[in-house]
């Protein structure tokens, strides 16, 4: 997969944008604040969700005016999940009198957001990411489902479903007046359908990477993660959920649940667990350098999984990746990427991070929103 053309209107600090790449390596450097970041956040909307800094839509749109904002990208593949190689557009936006309601286009038609997964993976890497294993299982799975949507186009739809489903049953549980028991029944019903469509979805992601890093073991160049899904207690999960068992164990804990105001079990409660392999020491206890290089390591790995069960190397969004790194192994990283094929954006504050990296690279410059291309 390859953007060869993006086009910003009304986005964050972009007015109007138009940038053309190539395959490969794509740079984008200059000062903070010039607007880097905000072209990695216009990639990732051509993916489902809210994009890589999590942002609400009406945030999106440049600060002086009251207008809305669109995304528009064409790129290139050999083959796409729909079964048609060649150019694809995809654009997405709002619109000054809606600004809360998410538009997308695909080939000119409207689609739903879920259904940009089906044409485009996207994986991305922000320093807001460094302390992922030092934050909430909440945020580790949210990270773990986007590795997961770049193989399964199909989570997002039953991530929705179960969120809104998660929602209702807590709400009808906390009703002073009582609950409908028969509709209580039919949530947990739906709870069970997709809770365990997601749990078997994420477990499949986690035993492919488990794989790839397994190949990887002879691989020095990043530290080795030893990944696994453990449930609210710690302990390891092996086998997945199956709706008759999930739908018997949610009623019976209707009054645990009750009285805690949510659903206490389940697979929304689940982890993922990261070990320094070298080491033995779980990732929330490694140096903050090595955090970087396991997650590092996993986007990488994933990147390869990916390319094995689509058939098409996802997009890599790497946000000022290169400062953290020491001078080898960004070297290595670089080489890694360029040998890989496919298309990496990255951004940095000086164009001198970038200097060695092995062809081809497509290079621009941004200062205060204006982007030269080099």
């Amino acid at each position: 997969m390859a953007i060869t053309r993006l086009t910003l209107t009304n986005f964050r600090n972009h007015a109007a944008a138009e940038l053309t790449a190539a395959p490969g390596l794509v740079v984008l450097h200059g000062t903070n604040g010039a607007g880097k970041t905000n072209i990695l956040e216009a990639l990732s909307l051509l993916a489902p969700g809210r994009g890589l800094r999590g942002a609400a839509l009406p945030d999106m749109a440049r600060d002086d005016l009251r207008a809305g904002f669109s995304v528009f990208g064409e790129w290139a593949s050999d083959s796409v999940g729909q079964g048609v190689a060649g150019a694809v557009a995809m654009g997405t936006g709002v619109t000054a009198d809606r600004p809360t309601r998410r538009q997308v286009r695909i080939n000119g038609a409207a689609a739903a957001a879920s259904s940009l997964a089906e044409w485009l993976a996207i994986l991305w890497l922000t320093p807001a990411m460094d302390r992922l294993f030092m934050e909430s299982a909440g945020n580790r799975r949210r990270f773990l489902d986007r590795l997961v949507l770049a193989i399964d186009p199909a989570h997002a739809l039953h991530s929705t479903r179960l969120e809104a489903a998660l929602r209702a049953r807590a709400k009808l549980l906390s009703d002073p007046r009582g609950h409908d028991r028969d509709w209580l029944g039919a949530l947990e019903s739906q709870i069970a359908q997709h809770g365990a469509a997601v749990d078997a979805a994420r477990l499949r992601c986690v035993a492919e990477l488990t794989q790839e890093l397994d190949r990887r073991r002879a691989d020095d160049d990043f530290p080795r993660p030893l990944i696994a899904m453990v449930d609210s207690d710690g302990a390891a999960r092996r086998r997945a959920w199956d709706p008759a068992g999930l739908t018997e164990m949610l009623a019976a804990r209707r009054s645990i649940d009750s009285g805690a105001g949510r659903t206490t079990r389940g697979p929304h409660r689940d982890d993922l667990a990261v070990v320094h392999a070298a080491s033995g020491r779980a990732a929330a206890r490694c140096s903050t350098g090595e955090q970087k290089g396991l997650l590092l390591a996993i986007i990488l790995a994933h990147a390869d999984c990916v390319a094995g069960l689509r058939g098409q190397r996802p997009l890599l969004l790497l946000d000022e990746v290169a400062a953290h790194l020491d001078p080898a192994r960004r070297g290595a990283l670089y080489r890694r990427l360029a040998a890989a094929g496919g298309q990496c954006w990255l951004t940095g504050t000086e164009a001198a991070l970038f200097t060695d990296m092995p062809g081809p690279v497509t290079r621009f410059a941004l200062e205060a929103g204006v982007i030269r291309a080099e």
